[in-house]
């Protein structure tokens, strides 16, 4: 076999029509008014409750080790929710990507505590704007763009048709956007006074990740933060954001995270599960409950799921 038959076939080959069509499908919906997108969001939401078990029980055991303080009733309708926040998410994402800025410009918003960013860069810093997963993550990263020149870091979708895209649709509103592995850029931009928002809070197995309580449970956290925040001479800035329950989103920096980062990684690893915490405590509905957060247990501890 030659290299040429090996190598992957061009993104406008018939296999690749269907994803195509899925972008397609996706700025069309963009086009919809955002309350009208976010109700049908809410309605896939409905469907999606009743139609993947799996994630929904992944969602349930979740709640049920994060919140035993609730009642189970209490924790059934949080369930609930959050289901059908799953959709509004999709649609939230839709928006993100290909909505146009006019469009996004009608989305209501409010951003406090950005004078916390606006110090950090006249002191010459750089800032790690640390969010969280929750299904309008892409959506408030956008908004936050609006006001803040940002870059981001994301995972490479496995789909070549919707990386390409979406890539480009990001880069409309990024600065830039940085793989895990651009380790060297990603630095190199903190010390030139960038400004990077990313999201440390899901299960990535591997040597820089250390157990640290996440709602009381051990969860296996990177060190990124610690490790990108000493290298960029950067600040950790708590980036909180959520719906509001008329529609649009609150936003808010809080101050950075005094003396960080310390000598001691796995401190501050914990340090930002307690952020991340609160932020989603403030919003528990709108969390991305069907991640296995929890998967990577410590050694000789049994599985949750």
């Amino acid at each position: 076999m030659t290299a040429a038959s090996q190598s992957p076939p061009s993104l406008a080959h018939p296999r690749h029509w269907l994803s195509w069509l899925g972008v397609a499908a996706i700025w069309l919906l963009a086009r919809l008014p955002y309350r009208i997108l976010l109700a049908l969001g809410g309605a896939a939401g409905y469907l999606a409750a009743r139609t993947l078990r799996s994630r929904r029980r992944v969602a349930e055991r979740n709640l049920a080790i994060c919140f035993p303080e609730l009642s189970e009733q209490a924790r059934a309708d949080l369930l609930e929710e959050n289901l059908r926040d799953s959709g509004r998410m999709l649609a939230e994402f839709t928006l993100a990507w290909m909505g146009t800025d006019r469009a996004l410009a009608r989305v209501p918003m409010t951003l406090d505590g950005l004078e916390h960013l606006e110090a950090a860069h006249r002191a010459g810093r750089g800032v790690l704007l640390v969010g969280a997963h929750f299904s309008h993550l892409e959506l408030c990263a956008r908004l936050v763009s609006q006001r803040l020149r940002i870059a981001g870091m994301y995972r490479v979708m496995d789909n070549p048709v919707f990386e390409r895209a979406v890539l480009r649709a990001r880069l409309r509103y990024a600065v830039t956007m940085f793989t895990k592995e651009a380790i060297r850029q990603t630095v190199r931009h903190l010390r030139d006074g960038g400004t990077i928002w990313y999201a440390p809070d899901q299960d990535m197995r591997g040597k820089d990740s250390v157990f640290v309580p996440f709602f009381g449970v051990p969860a296996s956290t990177i060190t990124a933060t610690h490790h990108l925040a000493r290298l960029g001479g950067a600040v950790v800035i708590p980036f909180f954001h959520r719906r509001l329950p008329g529609g649009g989103y609150a936003l808010r920096l809080e101050a950075p995270l005094a003396d960080f980062p310390s000598a001691d990684p796995v401190a501050d690893t914990a340090r930002i599960n307690q952020a991340i915490e609160r932020m989603v405590r403030e919003a528990p509905a709108q969390y991305l409950w069907i991640h296995k957060r929890f998967k990577t247990r410590p050694p000789g501890e049994p599985p949750i799921y």
